[in-house]
């Protein structure tokens, strides 16, 4: 018996999956395609003073919302530490972490429990929904606690960060570094049974350039324990505080920047997985200094005895000096090969039509230009862009340039296609299409360029696009993969229905799936089972070239394989988190609702009701009222809008795409190139229970959180917001549509002029300019028309930070996600008739810049997220709209619990 056991010991370690598999309320994969995970650092009271001082001044409400802009910025992981003298940490961690849970957009993300106390770690252990990390144990007190704590951590289904910390104390060495990481593994893995690829090994990254002599290998010996670890400690990742090695430098920006970047360049080439870096104090690779980056280099490699000598002198001169960057044209000298490559890279037009005739003068056929130097110049963007030297808007500047060559071509193309019968050869062909019902299209339009970048054939059927048309056109165009696009819920149902038509025409062509909308656990869990092809779900744009090359090469099984295993975990993860989510029922829901002494308020009375139509909205007032932290998020530009611009990174570009969009804004101003349209109303209405009905009986139905609540905290309904009819006292319930008119128009010239770069842009502006329109709306409503604000004087940022009273929630989003709610609203308003605004059968408005929803007054109102209702909800709820079951679980599928 003891001989099988230990045989099947052996079978089951060989099968282990060292994958890092992290969540919160959605799952963080870390796979090779990952790159590098950055950790949000900001709720950590040792690292920032500002919310050091909001935790201790117990402004929680507030600290989350450092939290928030953490996770809006890029985090993909939470660290959050309490570590404070003044503090008492565990409560603090146990309350911080509590409110983090009760918030959707943040609790979506794995959370790092940060502690030097093990008691409060393991406080927070109990807190956290989904999968953390640990940070962090070590055997610096020894092997008894380490096991301890180690077995802990296991038990409560957590990573762990490892410290290379022992007896002696901290690994200030390659052997000390890799001898600490290799016992602890070894106990961690034989011993407590930790799976390796939930050990995150942090080998401590210490100042260098301090004068110290021993303190010259300090980079390189990380660097060293890094690649050690990863070849020899199977699974295990790598971390480590990149800011600590420019420690000699405070004070010179410069430097630092030149030295986190150069550091993380080669830390990530060692195997590095993740770390803490202030994003703000990274400079472009690429970009840095020549002169710089090999000084810097010569420190943190200690290629010569003298490196921290030369450093300390040009640091003084790239302090006095700054950045000093020199515009000319020296490219225009080189070959014509290198001028396309240049042009392509830089994304510069002006002379691509010229260069491109040079160029097809000496090759032998114009297909050889394309296959030869605009695909080299290609290859050179692709390899940036997915190496995070290129950003988005660079990238698809490229790609205008691309097609403005290629169009330029074409005829000579034609001639030779007709003579010799050559075609244009690529990697694959991929079909994308934004299904029936949703008219959203720039997220699939950027993936289509980023793709188009690397040399794959696009076939864009556009928006709206039924299943008989798609795969009809996929099987003419004998397409290689299909993308499928939606950013409303009721477009998760169609791309189902895709797939069903997919498995009954028996096709076996991979499904790509993308959009804000679709979730990995989505496609994993009602979309991959209809179809027995491969379904992949493509977080955004720059995961879409590694699917398609991987599923179209040599790759393909190995990526399906590991595919199909994290679909059937995650399916089995979602169905165990279905049985086990702590809910209540309806009634103890309602039991719990938010408490208002409706005899001591009085709501306020509006100067109007009815309904108001604004037709003519003027540009110039409504661009000063444009959240531009969002359009920077478009261009998949992490960061807030105005910072973003002080980010070495990303910040020159993020700059230079917010003057050409303004630049395009003074043209649609000057040439009247849009039309904003808004119609609000106010009516007299009453809360009925969960509902809302108005005085000619008009009614909307709310749905109610059922979560679990903490104590004191209730379970939220809109209809809580409302006096409620036995009050004896009148409300009101306001509603609105707002529409930006043109821009689909404008984008299509674009397009015909080969120009994706303007097309994306008019769009992302259109949507921008559409959702100032409701803030501004709304401004207008809570002063004037509905007046229980009149002497709000709140600037821009204070409305992009919702300081107002009352809210503006929208059906389709977290607190009202019912979509079908909104026919009823347009029918109030007449908003088709009013401004033209129109509902498609999946309830998306066109045009696609447009915003709908209702206004509530009440001081006490809030923006909430439903999250997960229950069959005794939806019965309740289906009897109060006089809808059957099955329709309203169709449209509340992602918020059904059972």
């Amino acid at each position: 018996m003891s001989e099988k056991a230990k045989s099947a010991i052996d079978r089951r370690q060989l099968t282990v999956d060292y994958t890092l598999k992290l969540s919160g309320l959605e799952p963080l994969v870390v796979t090779r395609e990952t790159n590098f995970v950055n950790v949000g650092e900001r709720t950590n009271v040792t690292g920032s003073a500002r919310f050091k001082r909001l935790i201790l001044e117990e402004q929680y409400d507030t600290a989350l919302e450092v939290a928030l802009d953490q996770v809006r910025s890029g985090a993909q992981i939470l660290d959050v530490n309490m570590d404070e003298g003044m503090l008492d940490g565990k409560a603090a961690m146990v309350k911080f972490l509590h409110l983090i849970a009760s918030e959707p957009e943040i609790a979506r993300i794995p959370i790092m429990i940060d502690s030097s106390k093990w008691e409060i770690i393991e406080a927070g252990l109990q807190c956290i929904q989904g999968k953390g990390v640990v940070n962090s144990i070590s055997l610096k007190e020894g092997e008894e606690p380490f096991l301890y704590q180690a077995n802990k951590v296991r038990q409560y289904g957590a990573a762990v960060v490892v410290m290379a910390f022992d007896e002696d104390g901290q690994a200030d060495t390659y052997e000390r570094r890799i001898s600490i990481c290799k016992r602890s593994y070894d106990l961690l893995v034989k011993q407590v049974g930790f799976n390796p690829g939930d050990i995150i090994f942090d080998p401590n990254i210490f100042p260098v350039a301090t004068g110290i002599s021993d303190h010259d290998n300090y980079a390189v010996d990380f660097f060293k324990a890094t690649k050690w670890i990863k070849e020899n400690l199977p699974g295990a990742k790598v971390s480590g505080g990149v800011s600590n090695v420019s420690f000699s430098f405070r004070g010179n920006n410069a430097v630092r920047e030149a030295m986190h970047s150069a550091f993380l360049y080669h830390g990530i080439q060692s195997g590095m997985d993740m770390g803490i870096v202030n994003a703000g104090m990274i400079e472009v690779y690429d970009e840095i200094p020549k002169d710089l980056l090999e000084h810097v280099e010569d420190v943190l490699l200690n290629r010569r005895s003298d490196a921290t000598e030369r450093l300390l002198a040009l640091a003084e001169n790239v302090k006095s000096k700054g950045k000093v960057k020199v515009e000319d044209n020296e490219w225009r000298k080189g070959t014509v090969e290198e001028r396309l490559r240049h042009a392509l890279v830089k994304g510069i037009v002006d002379h691509i039509e010229d260069d491109t005739e040079e160029a097809r003068q000496q090759y032998d056929k114009p297909l050889h230009v394309i296959e030869g130097p605009l695909m080299d110049g290609m290859n050179v963007v692709g390899d940036l862009f997915g190496s995070g030297k290129m950003f988005l808007p660079q990238v698809v500047k490229s790609a205008r340039v691309m097609k403005k060559s290629v169009a330029y071509l074409i005829p000579f193309l034609e001639e030779e296609k007709r003579r010799s019968g050559d075609t244009k050869s690529s990697k694959g062909k991929i079909l994308l299409a934004t299904v029936k019902g949703d008219v959203h299209d720039i997220g699939k339009n950027i993936v289509g360029v980023v793709l188009a970048c690397n040399n794959y054939d696009i076939v864009d059927l556009g928006v709206m696009v039924p299943a008989e048309k798609i795969l009809e056109e996929a099987e003419k165009e004998k397409a290689d993969i299909i993308g499928l696009s939606g950013l409303i819920t009721p477009s998760l149902d169609e791309m189902v229905h895709v797939a069903e038509e997919m498995q009954r025409r028996e096709l076996k062509t991979p499904l790509l799936i993308g959009g804000a909308t679709t979730s990995r656990v989505h496609t994993a869990v009602k979309i991959a089972p209809k179809y027995e092809g491969p379904v992949i779900h493509v977080l955004d744009a720059s995961k879409s070239v590694g699917v398609s090359s991987d599923l179209l090469g040599t790759r393909k099984d190995a990526l399906l394989s590991r595919i199909t295993e994290e679909y059937i975990e995650l399916r089995d993860n979602h169905q165990n988190r279905r049985s086990e989510k702590a809910h209540v029922s309806l009634a103890l829901a309602k039991s719990n609702k938010v408490k208002i002494d409706w005899a001591k308020y009085t709501p306020p009375a509006p100067q109007m009701t009815g309904v108001e139509v604004f037709d003519k909205v003027s540009l110039s007032e409504l661009r000063d009222y444009i959240d531009w932290t969002p359009f920077f998020s478009t261009w998949m530009l992490k960061g807030k809008y105005p910072r973003i611009f002080e980010n070495p990174t990303i910040g020159a570009e993020a700059k230079k795409l917010y003057d050409e969009a303004n630049a395009m804004i003074d043209k649609m101003i000057a040439q009247n190139m849009l039309q904003a349209k808004a119609v609000v109303g106010i009516w007299p209405a009453n809360a009925d229970g969960e509902d809302v009905v108005l005085a000619d009986g008009t009614k909307f139905c709310f749905l109610r959180q059922q979560g679990k609540k903490g104590s004191g905290l209730p379970n939220l309904n809109l209809s809580d917001f409302v006096a409620p009819a036995d009050s004896g006292k009148q409300d009101h319930l306001g509603g609105f549509a707002v529409s930006v008119f043109g821009a689909q128009e404008l984008a299509r010239k674009f397009e015909e002029e080969h120009d994706d770069y303007n097309s994306i842009l008019v769009k992302a502006i259109a949507d921008r300019f559409a959702e100032a329109l409701a803030e501004m709306m709304h401004e207008k409503v809570r002063k004037e028309l509905w007046g229980y604000a009149n002497e709000e004087t709140l600037g821009n940022d204070d409305l992009i930070k919702e300081k107002y009273r009352g809210i503006r929630p929208a059906p389709g989003y977290p607190a009202c996600p019912d979509h079908t709610e909104k026919p009823i609203l347009f029918n109030l308003l007449q908003a088709k008739e009013h401004i033209g605004v129109e509902l498609t059968e999946s309830m998306a408005m066109y045009p696609a810049s447009s915003v709908s929803g209702f206004y509530f007054s009440h001081p006490e109102s809030k923006y909430f997220g439903l999250g997960k209702v229950y069959k005794d909800q939806i019965e309740d709820y289906a009897k109060r709209k006089q809808l059957d079951i099955k329709s309203i679980e169709k449209w509340l599928a992602p918020n059904l619990g059972y």
